[in-house]
């Protein structure tokens, strides 16, 4: 009964690896809320955070969380920030067309569904450019280039993606009720969730791409 017990909770049994992801998966939770705090430097943050997830899912080993977190913020700071500030600086400019479309009235509300499908396609290539930018090294335009190669390869996939990411966000806004719940679950491990989720489906078109790793993620 003891040895039975032991194989179940060892670090290579299916329980094992379970739980050793969940733990990954808070820490890096953590961190990526941790960095996060002065804001502009929350895109360096989600790619660490995607950093960490594909690095944990290309390995076999047991990976350092903090560890990885911090070379991916490091080594992906200052492209993923320059992007995340033209980011915001773009949903800026958009929502102040929206509310001078919204109270012009007449043909200018018009205007205001090409904004919103270009705020989608926006939203799409963020949600493939962070991913992209933890896997690979490249100018920020080739790497945009990429994200909406990767997004248009699997519309499928970008569809679920884009549901995964902005449902339950929209949840947290509209549900009153339930704030404190889903506050609780982005703390503890929801963004880490969304990001091994993106990873996971990402990953196999990623590595044909990508040079072969050893059972801790360490390229070969």
């Amino acid at each position: 009964m003891g040895e039975r017990l032991q194989a179940f909770l060892d670090n290579d049994s299916m329980f094992g690896r379970i739980m050793t992801r969940c733990g990954i998966i808070i820490a890096a939770n953590l961190m990526f809320l941790l960095f996060s705090m002065p804001v502009v430097t929350i895109g360096a943050s989600y790619t660490a955070l995607y950093h960490v997830m594909l690095k944990t899912l290309r390995g076999d080993g047991v990976i350092n969380p903090f560890k990885q977190f911090w070379a991916g913020f490091k080594s992906n700071f200052k492209q993923a920030t320059i992007y995340w500030l033209v980011l915001l600086a773009l949903v800026v400019f958009g929502y102040a067309d929206v509310t001078i479309c919204r109270q012009a009235g007449g043909i200018m509300q018009y205007f205001m569904y090409a904004i919103y499908a270009l705020g989608m396609i926006a939203l799409t290539i963020t949600l493939h450019m962070f991913p992209v930018m933890a896997a690979f090294r490249d100018s920020i335009l080739h790497l945009m280039r990429n994200a909406l190669f990767f997004a248009v390869k699997k519309p499928v996939r970008t569809l679920v993606l884009l549901f995964f990411n902005v449902f339950p966000l929209y949840l947290t806004y509209t549900d009153a009720q339930m704030q404190p719940l889903y506050a609780f679950i982005w703390c503890f491990f929801g963004f880490g969730a969304l990001a091994m989720l993106g990873s996971y489906m990402l990953l196999p078109d990623f590595k044909i791409y990508l040079p072969e790793v050893d059972e801790s993620g360490n390229f070969v």
